[in-house]
């Protein structure tokens, strides 16, 4: 049956219309004795997590677990995506031994999977590759047993400082489509959806055994339909893991949130992912990229 007649049809809210936030949006504050070590660690070592900056719902959840996403190369970025909660302007100069504080709080937490990102850096030669590929290098020098994810920005299309990152040899190489094309002129001003197709093609050319992944943010004012061409587009670019989560507009100078989607939905969305091809998908209200990672790598690890 054809998964694109089982979903209904909502037409994009105006800017002025307020959507009330559904219950399964709603999630406990966090505030347990893990959060309270983690936060404690992150500001000793001086690191910043996506968890905190991007104002992330699971923060409670995941640091209770124990896994944390760290944002390397400072917490302003050059670009300004309508949808992003992270600060915008001129960031500070990068610190160079920044992978060796993280490789120490990676050994602290004992963590068997971490996740790396970044801001965007656009005013460096690379963007910062090579702090991506020092973080998995000096990863591998202190915990070897722990598998390092990291999500990347586009680095502008370079392949260069593509190279940089695949060569250090990370398991999982992310990229963010974040939405779909129509809407990336004013959702992602910075960024191309093309060019974010192509880097995540030229990562599995770079790196034959490279499993790579991306995710979706949904309800900023796609269509459904589009919603699924955006998904054939990253498996054809062999992308073998993909997370889809629910936009949550964190100010009133972002994007307004043009609808929620369903649990329901999200259920369908992920079974038309795996029917593609995806070795795991990931799908739900409160899904970001990160969420769950140290199981989405262990599923597909186990579905190769």
């Amino acid at each position: 049956m054809d998964l694109v007649q089982l979903s209904p049809r909502y037409p994009t809210p105006p800017e002025s219309t307020a959507l009330r936030k559904p219950a399964w949006l709603k999630v406990k504050a966090p505030g347990g004795q893990n959060y309270v070590q983690i936060k404690q660690l992150m500001q000793d070592l001086k690191l910043h997590t996506v968890c905190e900056e991007a104002h992330c719902p699971n923060i409670g959840e995941c640091w209770e677990h124990r896994a944390a996403t760290f944002m390397v190369l400072g917490d302003v970025c050059t670009r300004n995506c309508a949808y992003c909660a992270v600060a915008h302007g001129t960031p500070a100069a990068y610190d160079p031994v920044e992978p060796q504080r993280l490789a120490e709080a990676v050994a602290r937490m004992n963590l068997r999977h971490v996740v790396i990102t970044s801001v965007d850096r656009d005013d460096l030669p690379n963007g910062g590759a090579e702090i991506f590929a020092g973080c998995v290098t000096e990863i591998r020098k202190l915990v070897p047993q722990t598998s390092v994810e990291l999500l990347i920005p586009d680095f502008k299309g370079s392949d260069e400082a593509l190279a940089i990152v695949v060569k250090a040899r990370p398991d999982i190489l992310n990229h963010n489509l974040e939405t779909v094309e129509r809407l990336y002129r004013i959702a992602r001003p910075g960024g191309r959806y093309p060019r974010a197709l192509r880097l995540l093609a030229r990562a599995r050319e770079l790196g034959s055994d490279l499993m790579t992944k991306s995710g979706i943010i949904c309800g900023l004012g796609e269509e459904w339909d589009e919603l699924l061409v955006a998904m054939r587009d990253l498996r054809a670019q062999d992308v073998s893991l993909l997370t889809l989560g629910q936009y949550l507009r964190p100010s009133a100078g972002h994007l307004p949130v043009a609808r929620f989607y369903t649990p329901e939905e999200f259920a369908e969305l992920r079974a038309y992912g795996l029917s593609l091809g995806f070795k795991h998908v990931e799908a739900g209200p409160l899904v970001r990229s990160s969420y769950h990672a140290w199981e989405q790598v262990q599923q597909a690890t186990a579905a190769v």
